[in-house]
């Protein structure tokens, strides 16, 4: 019989050996690989990770060796923190980690030994293995909550322990100073000894072994290992520590970290967990949440011991555990989420599951690959720190857990969709500068991971085909909403049913206004009639793929996402940081109670057409989307479109009978003031400011003889083009074409029809971008809502974009019967130079001037030629 003291007496009670060493159960399996980076090497720590991933994720799990020089301070060493502050601790049952009965079967057992007497504690609140009451202690296997220990404490506990468990005298070592005792120096156990022994007492045990283990510490709030600027007042060699990528506090948001666009600092995952270890304090076989990535470090003390298993083999070990553990997952199917449950490598490696060792030191880091199982326990007295990372290659592993979480019914501790779509959006933006601007270390780190066959391409695609089907298996009478800016802002938002994520998307209803569900959740028992549920949706699905276009290159699509600015992401700094910058548009909804969900304006954005299922945005840039599949009434309205045959005006039909000028009076007029470049008059000379809407269409008689309908009329679009800025020339074929010169930075206002209102004029602008190579990038945004962008290389594709929005928002409202003044026509064209101002006489004027070098060759050549033709007939005639 052998007995502990009570971790608050100075000396333990007599305790007899309780090692055999012929007992020993150690399990002989290959070992991790080790990795020893350069000074150079270390600089990078993301960049090393990306070095080794091919070499070490087949092995799930792998130690790297820091450069000797690299030996950061410890601030858990300080005094104040080492004797004063308390960590909080769990009891350990090493016994039971693998041989217990399920607790619905759990006898009176009596015990061997008398347990340890033990100091209240208080509760580690970030812990998932504690029972929140006794009723769950009874319900569920888990971990006791122990004493509270300062770090001083709790290396004398230790020792004392590992003392009398082997029979040794632990070679005397103050861990805060680093300085040996070299008096009463006797053997101690090795790693390999205290290994066998630990699998002893889990496969085959005969007596309690009791320990305490402080896990899951939050280092926001009891402190780092590692130096934080703040804590850092000398300077000097500290600081590179602090800058340091290695530093923990540092490692989950470094520039390539998806977990860099996390804006919560979730504990565990962006903010550093500390463990402190006593011998055979253990870690229970598990994944990491999301299936992340996972950096530890050991900050002193003796060896930890580590188990991984790769990715590819973790249904494999699921498998053999619930096989030979059949009761204990029987009764609790998400055994293996507790981390309470261990089984011996021994027993994986018999039943072909490869598993690896580790045996970590201090000063070592080891590193756990995506879905790689790892368990482990620690040799003595320790301290080690860890987190969470996300490089890019992460994503898919990331998709998969997420769709994994939902059939289990499992919350998510991150919004996967909205790391993804912010990671996506901060690469098309780095895309966007470098043919814009220049090439630096921050957007040539994006540009790896685009292109057709770029992971992060592969995964915003991978997603975008799933929510596509998603959206297509919506029953029809489930109406579409665009989905507001705000909707998960200040908090996440989950499916009530799988807590599914549902940033990208959600169900709700009349009824439950505040209850969402996943899109595969639509059915949703509720009182609601189908035609009273609705679906909210962040993008279109024409949005999402023309995003998938932007990553792997596609330039009008990169100048497309590239200019959204609801929710702008842009790359920030020289390498060293990546930012997001977040606008959320300002503008009322005309819906008071929906503005919340639903985009502003009209919040519908989608309907049933026989059957095929149209989606189209009302308040973000390009929504135009082919269809194969368009109802017989659409396409006789289609058939009666008017074809333009003028160059300078756009033919239309539009009813006499509703369409009136009290639609066209909505335009908001401004006062120009004096406008005048060169000595030339900017304004139009014979129209005033207040006249220019009732002169946008002009009346003329049309022969409708062939048409069922004889109240339609044609009415002429004039553009009335306000200029603002005129921009600079720029040589070279692109920023002119034989009709017109392109100015950089050129800009124009022009009113025409709302692409979201079309009862309501409203105004445009209309602007020449540089985007380097490419040239100039032609965009039009609707002022009073500039999130709604179009952008082409062609400034009259540019303006094609913005009438066929038009069309599709005209059709879609008129099959919806909303009422209002809607102008029941299809608009075929508009010429986008016009509209644009490259053809209105006092613009193009002022421009000339501004090249009087004709450096816009093509221009000034056509120019030439057209007026020697001209002269050639005034000669004939």
């Amino acid at each position: 019989m052998a007995q502990l003291g009570s971790a608050t007496e100075s000396h333990p009670k007599e305790m007899s050996v309780r090692w055999d060493p012929a007992e020993a159960c150690r399990p002989m399996i290959d070992n991790a690989p080790v990795f020893y980076p350069t000074a150079e090497e270390f600089e990078d720590a993301l960049a090393y990770i990306s070095k080794i991933h091919h070499q070490a994720e087949s092995y799930g799990i792998c130690r790297i060796v820091p450069p000797v020089s690299w030996i950061p301070p410890c601030r858990l060493k300080e005094k104040d923190i080492w004797e004063h502050s308390k960590f909080s601790t769990r009891i350990q049952l090493v016994d039971l980690l693998q041989n217990r009965e399920p607790m619905r079967k759990k006898r009176s057992r009596k015990r061997k030994r008398k347990r340890h007497s033990k100091r209240t504690g208080k509760a580690n609140p970030n812990s998932k293995l504690e029972p929140n009451s006794a009723s769950d202690c009874d319900e569920k296997f888990g971990f006791q909550t122990g004493p509270d220990f300062t770090l001083a404490d709790f290396e004398k506990h230790a020792a004392d322990f590992k003392e009398c468990y082997f029979g040794c005298k632990d070679t005397k070592s103050d861990q805060r100073t680093n300085v040996l005792t070299e008096s009463n120096k006797r053997w101690e156990p090795s790693v390999e000894d205290i290994e066998g022994e630990y699998w002893r007492i889990v496969e085959q045990p005969t007596d309690e072994v009791e320990i305490y283990y402080g896990a899951d510490l939050e280092a926001g709030a009891f402190g780092s290992g590692f130096p934080k600027a703040a804590s850092t007042t000398n300077g000097g060699s500290s600081d590179q520590y602090v800058r340091s990528g290695w530093n923990l506090n540092n490692f989950p948001r470094l520039p390539g970290s998806v977990l860099s666009f996390e804006e919560s600092d979730i504990s565990g995952v962006v903010v550093p967990w500390l463990y402190v270890g006593m011998c055979f304090s253990s870690f229970c076989w598990h994944v990491e949440d999301h299936h992340l990535y996972s950096l530890n470090y050991l900050h002193f003390g003796d060896a930890k011991v580590w188990y991984g298993v790769p990715g590819s083999s973790a249904s494999i070990l699921e498998k053999t555990m619930k096989t030979y553990l059949p009761d204990l997952f029987e009764e609790q199917p998400d055994l293996l989420n507790e981390l309470v449950t261990q089984l011996s490598p021994s027993i994986l490696k018999d039943e072909g599951v490869p598993v690896y060792r580790v045996v970590q030191q201090a000063g070592e880091f080891v590193l756990t690959f995506p879905r790689a199982y790892h368990a482990g326990f620690n040799c003595g007295f320790n301290c080690a720190e860890a987190v969470n990372v996300a490089p890019v290659d992460w994503l898919g592993h990331g998709q998969n857990a997420v769709e994994l979480y939902s059939t289990q019914h499992r919350k998510t501790s991150i919004s996967h969709d909205k790391l993804l779509f912010r990671a996506a959006r901060a690469a098309v933006q780095a895309l966007w500068e470098r043919s814009v601007l220049k090439e630096t270390p921050a957007n040539l780190k994006w540009n790896t991971v685009c292109g057709k066959e770029g992971v992060l391409t592969r995964a915003i695609k991978t997603r975008v085909e799933m929510e596509e089907e998603r959206v297509k298996s919506l029953p029809n009478c489930v109406k579409l909403r665009k989905l507001g800016a705000d909707f998960d802002l200040n908090d996440e938002r989950e499916c009530f049913t799988c807590f599914y994520d549902l940033h990208l998307s959600a169900i709700s209803c009349k009824c439950s206004p505040e209850r969402y569900a996943c899109l595969r959740h639509a059915d949703f028992s509720c009182s609601c009639v189908g035609v009273d549920k609705y679906a909210l949706l962040r993008y279109t699905v024409y949005e999402l793929k023309r995003l998938t276009e932007a990553l792997e290159g596609g330039s009008d699509a990169m100048v497309e996402w590239a200019g959204k600015d609801h929710e702008c992401v842009s790359v920030t700094g020289t390498g060293a940081n990546v930012g997001i910058n977040r606008h959320v548009s300002g503008i009322k909804s005309s819906e008071p109670k929906e503005s919340s969900l639903c985009s502003p304006e009209s919040s519908i954005i989608g309907k049933s057409l026989g059957g095929v299922r149209t989606l189209e945005d009302t308040c973000v840039s390009v929504c135009w989307e082919e269809r194969k599949t368009i109802p017989r009434a659409i396409k006789r309205s289609l058939d009666m479109q008017l074809v333009r045959d003028s160059k300078s005006s756009v033919a239309c039909a539009i009813s006499k009978s509703n369409l009136t000028m009290s639609a066209l009076n909505n335009l908001n007029t401004s006062s120009h003031g004096d406008c005048k470049l060169f000595g030339v008059d900017l304004l139009f000379p014979n129209q005033h400011p207040a006249v220019l809407s009732s002169n946008l269409l002009t009346t003329k008689p049309v022969d409708n003889s062939g048409m069922k309908c004889s109240s339609y009329t044609i009415k002429e679009f004039t553009a009335c083009v306000e200029p603002i800025h005129f921009g600079s020339i720029m040589a070279g074929k692109c920023w002119c074409s034989k009709q017109a010169i392109f100015p950089k930075g050129y800009k124009s206002r022009v009113d025409f029809f709302s692409v979201l209102n079309p009862g309501k004029i409203c105004s445009y602008i209309s602007e020449v971008v540089d985007a380097g190579l490419l040239g100039p990038i032609f965009k039009v945004t609707l002022e009073e809502c500039p999130s709604v962008t179009f952008a082409d290389t062609s400034a009259e594709k540019c303006w094609e974009l913005v009438v066929q929005r038009l069309n599709q928002e005209i059709l879609q409202q008129n099959s919806l019967r909303v009422q209002g003044e809607l102008p029941p026509f299809h608009m075929q064209s508009v010429n986008g130079l016009e509209m644009f101002g490259f053809l209105s006489p006092n613009i193009i004027q002022a421009i000339e001037a501004l090249d009087p070098d004709h450096l816009c060759g093509e221009y000034w050549n056509n120019m030439c030629n057209e007026t020697a033709s001209f002269s050639d007939i005034g000669r004939r005639q």
